[in-house]
């Protein structure tokens, strides 16, 4: 009797299983160093070849400042100026802005600094000497004079019983508008002077 069995019951050859195996390790072969290369790839992105600069301290976000002694002059005072600064110096604030004070070489009961470079108060130093056509700047009720040197500007006072000074370095821009904080403390610790000049009335 002949056989019923169809041709298509029979499992595949030896020779079309070796080529399936084949082609699949080469597949593998490739796809692997593809994914390797993309991984790499991706993390160079992530990883910028140079790291971001670190920001840089300004005039209002200072870096580290020095805690050496500030170089100020302490001339001898009378007593009535001596008194006054006393009197100014104790009223002053343990930062300017956002600048921590400093100590100073000499005369802290008459001098105060702040910040590096040194914003410097000086009480009891001498009048500035004006000209008819020299202007003068009132800010916060305290009439001011300024002298432009080469690193920074001189603020001083003219219509007070004892004269102020006030020296901003160029560092931190515009002068005046360091002059603001200190005029109100100068108002309530200085009198005003009898014989301030014409120029400094508001």
């Amino acid at each position: 009797m002949g056989s019923s069995v169809a041709q298509a019951d029979r499992p595949e050859t030896p020779a079309a299983d070796r080529t399936n195996r084949s082609a699949a390790l080469i597949a593998t072969a490739v796809a692997v160093p593809v994914a390797l290369l993309v991984g790499a790839l991706a993390l160079g992105n992530l990883s910028p070849d140079e790291p971001a600069a670190a920001p840089q301290p300004s005039a209002t976000t200072p870096g580290p400042v020095s805690t050496a002694p500030v170089e100020m002059a302490a001339p001898q005072l009378a007593e009535r100026p001596a008194v006054v600064c006393r009197a100014l110096l104790s009223q002053l604030p343990d930062s300017y802005r956002d600048l921590p004070q400093r100590p100073v070489s000499a005369g802290p009961e008459q001098n105060a600094a702040y910040g590096d470079p040194a914003i410097t108060i000086a009480c009891g130093g001498d009048e500035p000497t004006l000209e008819r056509d020299d202007h003068l700047y009132l800010v916060n009720s305290v009439c001011w004079f300024a002298v432009e040197g080469p690193d920074a500007t001189e603020l001083t006072t003219v219509d007070r019983e004892t004269p102020v000074t006030l020296r901003v370095p160029h560092f931190y821009g515009e002068a005046l508008q360091w002059a603001s904080p200190v005029s109100a403390t100068i108002v309530e610790s200085v009198p005003s002077s009898d014989s301030a000049p014409a120029g400094c009335t508001s």
